[in-house]
């Protein structure tokens, strides 16, 4: 069972008072931005005045911004370390209504400067060298001049952000605060509370009768609850599709590609290269089905370890020197950047009662980034630590070499830097291991995560297509509905060789990412974005390093397209995703050489 967050020692927190010395200052900082936030009106109508006023009304909101990005990632950190603690669900609540005022009072300002052409711009530019920091930014504003609305309607919309996000936000509180999913008997046979958190365990036993009663009590407890997520997933679903409508998009699919030059084929294009490469996915499925001594594969069963798990327990301090070794291939540079993220408290380890499911990393500009998880010196949560320090590495790079305006990559991008770091440590341990089993689990690991990134987060893609398509074609987004879907997907994503078990048709109700607007594509491109890179760098391609490190540092100064092709790998043609299947292919074939030997 676990443990309050105040049984935790304070060196395994993350840091929060390098974002505040107290939470007195904290509320001191909400009370100027309240104030400071009314100066916006004298901008108004004003914005376009001459370059001088444009800039000075840039640096202003730029320093504004930066200010609520601190305080924002202070509470939202601190609400996420104990979801059931209400002191910072209230302050968490509190920063949320300041920034939904943010957003309403900033209304006017692109609507304003889209009144004019850009050449007025472009002239500002030439007239006042200053604003040139800010060119990309303006630039970059004109090309949604066709999908931004009045000043009036404009001002209506902010007024409703709080409400878009209202799916999200209650689908948090039920999953991580309020679900309960009963006790199991674990590998002992003592009984033992289920939960988000230590799932994965039970589902990755080596008892079948664990993982078989693990994965069946969890999701009929989510059966349960199926009215209610599907009324949540439904009601995210229209908000995107009305949204999009009310702007003049052809569909949400649409809206979340536009921002990044992102065309609609490389979507669509890699559901239909997936779905064509489902055969090798069967194979490994026989592969395991023989190494694990079962008549029939079950979904069940896909999570188990082909052979004996790594039982060794890391600390967290081992946690930190082996990935210090794995990642030393990026050079001296990177790794003694790395090191900031443990010695300056950029890590929240505890696995304490309430805390968020899952991890993440988040970044605030003027101070550094945030990792949570819950790790519990298993190998998996060292990999989770590696992937989430990726990202990490991918922030502090681009805040170091990018203005504010310009650091926040795409999230298109997003989890290219993570997967990185996990491949890299798998083969470091595969390339350092001469236990045979070990080699086998370490390979079948990296299967699991293509498996999981490649096939199931394309499956999750088109699922999210399809309810959105379904749902601007007239069809209500009924629990029959959504669940037929998802078994259906599930039996052709899976492919043969394998028992597509009744109860996954509840999974969708678990995948928070259903609410973030057609992000799990992501996954599986950057992915095989990934894999590219890791490959070259082990292989020594000649600058591959460098680039792959530039490519960090580039913020979004690069449409990400763009921006991949600084690190060796062309996203808009095919090569990527087919060259990941080759990957795929090998890793397969390594693991039948095994057993054969």
């Amino acid at each position: 069972m676990a443990k309050p967050r105040k049984e935790f020692d304070e060196h395994l927190k993350w840091n929060v008072q390098d974002l505040y010395s107290s939470e007195e200052d904290f509320q001191k900082e909400c009370q100027n931005l309240e104030q400071d936030l009314k100066q916006y009106g004298k901008f108004k109508g004003n914005i376009l005045k001459d370059s001088k006023t444009l800039y000075t009304f840039l640096e202003f909101n730029t320093s504004f911004e930066k200010r609520l990005e601190r305080a924002i990632i202070y509470a939202h950190i601190q609400n996420d370390q104990d979801t059931t603690d209400t002191h910072y669900q209230s302050m968490y609540g509190h920063i949320a209504k300041l920034q939904e005022k943010y957003v309403a009072t900033t209304s006017f300002i692109v609507p304003e400067i889209l009144k004019t052409g850009y050449k007025v711009i472009e002239d500002y530019l030439k007239e006042n060298p200053k604003l040139k920091e800010y060119g990309r930014t303006l630039k970059d504003l004109f090309k949604f001049k066709k999908y931004t609305l009045s000043d009036q309607e404009e001002q209506i919309i902010s007024h409703f952000v709080g409400s878009f996000r209202t799916p999200d936000e209650v689908y948090s509180i039920l999953t991580d605060a309020d679900m309960k999913f009963g006790k199991i008997r674990n590998e002992k046979g003592k009984l033992e509370e289920l939960t988000e958190k230590n799932y994965r365990e039970f589902i990755e036993s080596s008892n079948r009768n664990v993982r078989k009663s693990a994965f069946n009590k969890l999701l009929t407890t989510y059966g349960n609850f199926k009215n209610t997520y599907a009324s949540l997933l439904m009601n995210e679903v229209k908000n995107n599709n009305k949204m999009a409508s009310v702007r003049g998009y052809e569909s949400a699919l649409s809206a979340s590609l536009y921002p990044d030059a992102i065309p609609e084929e490389i979507y669509t294009n890699l559901i239909q290269m997936v779905k064509q490469n489902i055969k090798p996915l069967s194979k490994f499925w026989k592969l395991k089905k023989e190494a694990l001594g079962v008549k029939t594969l079950h979904i069940y069963d896909t999570y188990a370890p082909i052979t004996k798990e790594i039982k060794h327990k890391y600390t967290e301090e081992e946690a930190e020197t082996l990935l210090l070794d794995a990642l030393s291939v990026l050079g001296p540079t990177y790794i003694q950047d790395f090191k900031k993220a443990f010695q300056e408290g950029w890590i929240d380890f505890p696995p304490n009662d309430g805390k968020r499911n899952g991890a993440y990393c988040t970044a605030c500009y003027s101070v550094h980034p945030y990792v949570l998880l819950s790790f519990d010196g298993s190998f998996n949560s060292v990999s989770t630590l590696a992937h989430e320090l990726g990202h990490a590495m991918h922030y502090y790079y681009a805040c170091q070499n990018q203005n504010y305006q310009d650091y926040a990559y795409s999230i298109f991008v997003a989890e290219v830097a993570s997967q990185v770091n996990q491949i890299l440590l798998s083969k470091y341990l595969i390339s350092k291991t001469s236990d045979v089993e070990e080699k086998k689990y370490l390979i079948d690991d990296l299967i699991q995560d293509f498996k999981s990134t490649i096939y199931r987060q394309t499956m999750f893609a088109e699922f999210e297509k399809l309810i959105h398509d379904k749902d601007s074609e007239g069809t209500i987004l009924t629990h029959e509905e959504l669940c037929a879907l998802y078994y259906k997907l599930n039996k052709e994503y899976y492919g043969k060789n394998i028992v597509v078990d009744e109860n996954i048709k509840y999974e969708w109700e678990r995948i928070p990412h259903f609410y973030m607007n057609f992000y799990v594509y992501q996954y599986a491109t950057a992915y095989a974005a990934a894999i590219k890179i890791a490959m070259d760098i082990l292989n020594d391609k000649e600058n591959a390093k460098e680039n792959y490190l530039k490519f960090l540092s580039l913020g979004c100064t690069k449409d990400p397209i763009e921006s991949l092709k600084v690190a060796g790998v062309d996203m808009s043609s095919q090569e990527p995703i087919e060259e990941a299947f080759d990957y795929f292919l090998n890793l397969v074939s390594a693991l039948e050489e095994l057993y054969k030997n």
